[in-house]
């Protein structure tokens, strides 16, 4: 007889392990320290083989928010331990001396490395520490999280930011956000920093670089999210049907977690329209081209509208779909999503009713300089410290690890 265990059993199972397992070690480890110390007459240090600095990045896209925080502390001749779930993921042939990537692709064996860390201070944009499989360890002195979208912290799935010590922010509403969620939830307040957007700056610096585009046929990029909410799962594939209509050169870049999750839908879009003259499908790795040579941006709740809007500084057209905030962190808010906010004047909104006049709403979004001046309103509201972003992370880093070592070295006399 074959014992089957579920999915979410087993998960509940791995984690009650784990607690049991780091219990049992952390015990062990004190007891070793004790005895050593009575040894050495009190001259025994704890933390030698303690890690300074640990980034933990589940995805390989999220490389561009951390290649340029690697790029200064190794300047800085900080040491970094880089864990990956990703087995492509740059950092693994990273050029830097003093990051040392590590990549761990069972979840198992990811997850029990993260939780016995034994380090001062640990990175990550991935949301719900403490929550699912992922525990923090009694070893890791301090856990700072840094989003990955210049938008909410609270669209999240529900305590996804709870159990940080400290989340690095770019605008006030992301801080009045959190420390509504900390007074609703009685958690202790967190250290809330604002330090910018260190990725976005670094794409503001490549597109000076770059100088403006070749000269081109309008182009319109397509880019959704994934999920029932989004474009394809609202429209299908009549959003694509009516932007060929418009005779525009139009680009379809899905989201890469579709071709995961959503793998059937997109190979029949893909085949039902494929590459022609006029339409082109892009899975680049690197967005920057895509988003350069694009006039303007049809999407939904992904966070490449605010790159599109506030970097290129060009309109939008989004989708507002019945999005269910049930299982997020801003249900629990009376304040408005700052997203919704946002949206309408960074562009105009796609719906049932306008659908089939897409080509003048592409044209009438393009033309009017009221969403300009939207977009500088936005980009003050959520990019604070324009091309300072990365210096700023890295110091208050810097900073919080000299506080913790300080810290240390008195309580051990």
């Amino acid at each position: 007889m074959i014992l089957y265990i579920d999915p979410g059993t087993g998960s509940m199972l791995f984690t009650i392990l784990i607690g049991v397992i780091g219990t049992a070690v952390y015990s062990l480890r004190m007891l070793f320290i004790k005895i050593q110390f009575k040894l050495t007459g009190g001259k025994v240090t704890v933390n030698q083989n303690k890690i300074p600095f640990v980034i933990f990045s589940d995805n390989k896209r999220y490389w561009s928010v951390f290649e340029p925080i690697c790029r200064e502390m190794d300047r800085r001749g900080k040491d970094i331990l880089y864990i990956t779930a990703s087995p492509d993921d740059p950092v693994l042939e990273c050029p830097y001396s003093h990051v040392t990537a590590e990549c761990i692709e069972n979840n198992n064996k990811l997850f029990t490395r993260l939780n016995f860390l034994n380090a001062t201070i640990v990175l990550s944009t991935t949301p719900g520490l403490e929550v699912y499989q992922w525990k923090r360890s009694r070893d890791v002195d301090f856990y700072v999280h840094i989003p990955h979208a210049a938008s909410e912290v609270i669209l999240y799935k529900m305590f996804g930011i709870d159990y940080y010590d400290a989340i690095l922010l770019s605008g006030d509403f992301q801080e009045r956000d959190v420390r509504n969620l900390e007074k609703l939830r009685s958690l202790p307040e967190k250290e809330l920093v604002k330090v910018g957007i260190p990725y976005m700056d670094e794409m503001a610096k490549r597109l000076e670089k770059s100088g403006l585009a070749s000269e081109h046929e309008r182009t319109v990029l397509l880019a959704p999210s994934w999920g029932s909410s989004a474009i394809f799962g609202v429209y299908g594939s009549r959003i694509l049907e009516v932007l060929l209509k418009t005779g525009y050169h139009v680009i379809v870049r899905p989201h890469p977690q579709s071709f995961t999750s959503e793998k059937n839908m997109i190979e029949k879009l893909m085949e039902e329209y494929p590459e022609q003259e006029k339409l082109e499908w892009n899975r680049d790795t690197d967005n920057f081209e895509v988003l350069h040579r694009s006039d303007i941006l049809i999407s939904d709740f992904s966070g490449v509208v605010f790159e599109f809007a506030l970097i290129y500084d060009k309109p939008v057209i989004y989708t507002n779909p019945d999005f269910d905030l049930a299982p997020y962190d801003a249900w629990w808010l009376d304040t408005p999503v700052w997203t919704t906010t946002a949206l309408p004047r960074l562009g105009c909104e796609l719906n049932e009713d306008n659908m089939e006049s897409l080509k003048e709403l592409i044209d009438s979004c393009i033309d009017d300089e009221k969403y300009a001046e939207g977009r500088r309103e936005v980009k003050e509201e959520t990019w604070a410290y324009f091309g300072e972003g990365c210096c700023r992370t890295v110091d208050y880093l810097i900073k919080k690890y000299e506080e913790i070592t300080a810290c240390d070295k008195e309580e051990k006399g």
